[in-house]
């Protein structure tokens, strides 16, 4: 005999920023919704050190802090919250069905806020120090390394806009990429190159990241010669993508390149009564202010359906 599962109105999968503010709004609308905070709960947050850019701490923040706050303030309004992560669902009929490992929940809504990852190099030295000099964000850490030499990994736009951010405050930044040409586009290209205090390092990849509790240079390969160097610096800034968490969507929600698409203004996805907020649709800002703003309009999307079908 199979069991019943209780349906509920809204599960929202993953945590962080999106994943909190999302809980928050549709705890406060009584909606009483399940959180499967994932395994790597409170998302990038969890890997930064010193937040000053969210408003309302103007002393700054430490990023787990921050999530820490966000999570016990939807818990405050009775969402449940667990230490769960999603390895299956099914979005092709309604209720919806969401699996953690053999546990089975049913929803009548779902927002998914599972974030996304920043690509690593993989090196020696990077994981010990990240949060310690080496930074996928210059937005959110450019300011700590004023007056310093920086290196920036990577030739797409992303990466130029990064160098080109961090000459606000460094004194050089060198942009370590292994072809001889970059891969932005045309005008970001130009930018970079006009830009004094930017300088390329063609061919070539970082090997190892020193430093002895906090980044002092990086060791460089050259891909044709394999001529080895070391280059001080202060920071390291990796630009080599964003990996979306959306590997359990995949062939039920629409996405482009792994991202989410949702039917803006609104988070609404490809399937009715199914959103997306966050860092997992949004490739653009990534921000925790911009994923926060999407969690409140999620929810807000979810109890607008959820009133659709009388509940």
């Amino acid at each position: 005999m199979s069991r019943t599962v209780d349906v509920r109105n809204v599960v929202i999968i993953g945590s962080g920023p999106a994943g909190y503010t999302a809980a928050l709004y549709a705890a406060r609308a009584n909606l009483r919704p399940l959180v499967l905070k994932g395994i790597d709960a409170g998302g990038q947050l969890m890997l930064t050190t010193d937040v000053e850019n969210y408003p309302g701490f103007p002393e700054g923040i430490l990023g787990p802090e921050l999530m820490e706050l966000m999570e016990k303030q939807a818990a405050r309004f009775d969402a449940e919250l667990l230490h769960q992560a999603a390895t299956r669902v099914d979005l092709s009929a309604s209720p919806f069905g969401i699996w953690s490992g053999d546990e089975e929940f049913r929803a009548r809504s779902v927002i998914v806020a599972t974030g996304a990852k920043a690509k690593m190099l993989g090196v020696p030295g990077e994981k010990q120090l990240l949060g310690r000099g080496v930074s996928t964000c210059a937005t959110c850490d450019g300011f700590f390394f004023r007056g310093q030499d920086l290196v920036v990994v990577g030739g797409g736009d992303s990466a130029m806009e990064e160098a080109l951010f961090l000459t606000r405050f460094a004194t050089k930044v060198a942009v370590v990429h292994r072809r001889d040409e970059l891969r932005a586009s045309k005008i970001m290209q130009q930018r970079a190159f006009e830009n004094d205090k930017i300088s390329f390092v063609w061919d070539s990849v970082v090997d190892e990241v020193l430093g002895d509790g906090q980044v002092s240079g990086v060791r460089l390969r050259n891909v044709k010669t394999d001529e080895r160097s070391e280059l001080a610096a202060g920071g390291l800034f990796v630009a080599i993508g964003h990996v979306p968490n959306t590997q359990i969507f995949e062939g039920q929600l629409e996405m482009t390149e792994g991202y989410i698409v949702v039917g803006e203004p609104t988070t609404a996805t490809s399937v009715e009564g199914v959103f997306a907020a966050g860092d997992v649709v949004d490739f653009t800002y990534r921000q925790a202010i911009t994923a926060a703003g999407m969690g409140c309009k999620a929810a807000m999307d979810a109890e607008r359906y959820l009133e659709t079908l009388g509940h």
